[in-house]
């Protein structure tokens, strides 16, 4: 059983400003700005325009809620979410089972991600220089596993710092994408009320959450705040102090994600109204067409970096989830290999990138629940928190969070099954 490390045992050369115990949560949110994102929102504008700008908002709120709660598991006891869910199973009667399954669902979760990752990435480097995108995907993949390679090897800051240029990136190119292609911010503001247009709303509303609540950004964030902040085991500063940073990075790292999603959104909506085809193809041609070439590379850039950028993220977790778990250990490059198989056989089939993008997300909406959920058991769990387990509102505000990402998976499933009838 893991423990609160309550003694709060600071280093002395690790006494820097509040900006350097900032970092964790800009890494987990590069996953929230993946192409799954980009083809989601392009999509839900592109068909509701402005309506479903509330679904990103609520997505965002409970993504700042469940980043942090991971982080907090992560400073507070030493372990990781998979590592915490294995030693609740230790001793059960089936423990072998339950912890190869959990472990296997969750890795399975991140390989689908990293599957759109590596599909939008090629789709960017199609839209820039022409590339096939089979090739493209083995492009991408190589190149997320030596960055990844290369910024691991040099310390966690380093990590940190790469990815978070990414980031910067995906934001330059989609928020800069809406200076050249100004939206309605009256019409912004109406769609922040929820409504759902109609039936067929469903699935890009699942979608936009898979997309923008990753579950394999739920059970990396609590090793990204161990690597950053106890990398011996001890804590670099006093606990109470970091979980007040962690708030202020989520908050920060969730407003800028959520800002890119948005514009994204906003970017479909006074785009591609009435445009028919491929949304993320059709966003590119339509600033080349109506403002010249550097907007659209501008688009494609960010598009690239974004797939780039996640797949690196996505590729450190599903690595992480298999050793903490104890599943089995699978080589950084293997597991590569095994994500860019399918992308290279779906893109040689000829099916739309797009809509692989859109079908993963909804697929990664199932997967939620599945990680939100057992951060929640772990969180409110008073012999694994002690003092900084979760009070009575947060308990309640977990729980409630599980249960409408359940709901919508509920419906999901009835909108399935009414297609079939």
């Amino acid at each position: 059983m893991f423990r609160p490390d309550s003694a709060d045992r600071p280093r002395d050369k690790a006494r820097l400003g509040l900006l350097g115990m900032l970092g964790p949560a800009f890494v987990a949110s590069v996953a929230y700005v993946d192409p799954g994102n980009v083809a989601a929102n392009l999509s839900a504008g592109a068909d509701y325009g402005y309506a479903l700008v509330w679904v990103l908002a609520v997505a965002s709120l409970m993504a700042m809620v469940i980043q942090y709660q991971s982080a907090k598991l992560g400073l507070v006891t030493g372990a990781t979410l998979p590592q915490a869910m294995a030693d609740r199973f230790a001793g059960h009667r089936y423990q072998r089972p339950l912890t190869v399954g959990y472990g296997l669902q969750a890795f399975v979760i991140a390989i689908a991600t990293d599957l759109a990752e590596v599909v939008g990435g090629a789709l960017g480097l199609y839209l820039l220089f022409g590339l096939p995108l089979w090739a493209g995907s083995i492009v991408v993949g190589v190149v997320a596993m030596v960055l990844l390679w290369v910024l691991r090897s040099r310390g966690e800051g380093v990590f940190e710092a790469g990815v978070g240029a990414l980031l910067a990136v995906v934001a330059l190119g989609f928020v800069g994408a809406l200076f050249f292609k100004a939206p309605s911010w009256d019409a912004t503001l109406a769609g922040l009320w929820p409504s759902v247009p109609d039936r067929d709303a469903w699935p890009l509303i699942a979608a936009m959450l898979g997309a923008t609540v990753m579950p394999h950004a739920i059970y990396l964030h609590s090793a990204l705040a161990i690597d950053r902040h106890r990398p011996d085991g001890h804590l670099d500063r006093p606990l109470r102090r970091l979980l007040r940073a962690q708030k202020l990075d989520v908050g920060l790292a969730l407003v800028l994600s959520g800002s890119v999603n948005i514009s994204m959104l906003l970017l479909g909506a006074v785009a591609l109204a009435g445009v028919v085809g491929d949304p993320i193809e059709a966003i590119h041609v339509t600033l080349g067409t109506d403002l010249g070439p550097w907007p659209a590379a501008v688009f494609a850039i960010g598009l690239l970096a974004s797939g780039i950028g996640s797949a690196v993220v996505g590729t450190h977790a599903g690595a992480r989830i298999l050793k903490d778990m104890h599943v089995w250990q699978v080589e950084p490059t293997l597991r590569r290999a095994i994500t860019i198989g399918p992308a290279v056989l779906l893109l040689l089939t000829g099916v739309s990138p797009t809509s692989v993008l859109i079908w993963s997300q909804i697929v990664l909406s199932f997967g939620v629940a599945l990680a939100a959920a057992p951060l929640a058991l772990v969180t409110g769990d008073r012999r694994l928190m002690g003092e900084f387990v979760d009070r009575a509102w947060q308990r309640a505000l977990n729980w409630l969070i599980v249960t409408l990402i359940i709901g919508l998976n509920l419906v999901m499933i009835w909108w399935a099954l009414s297609r079939g009838s």
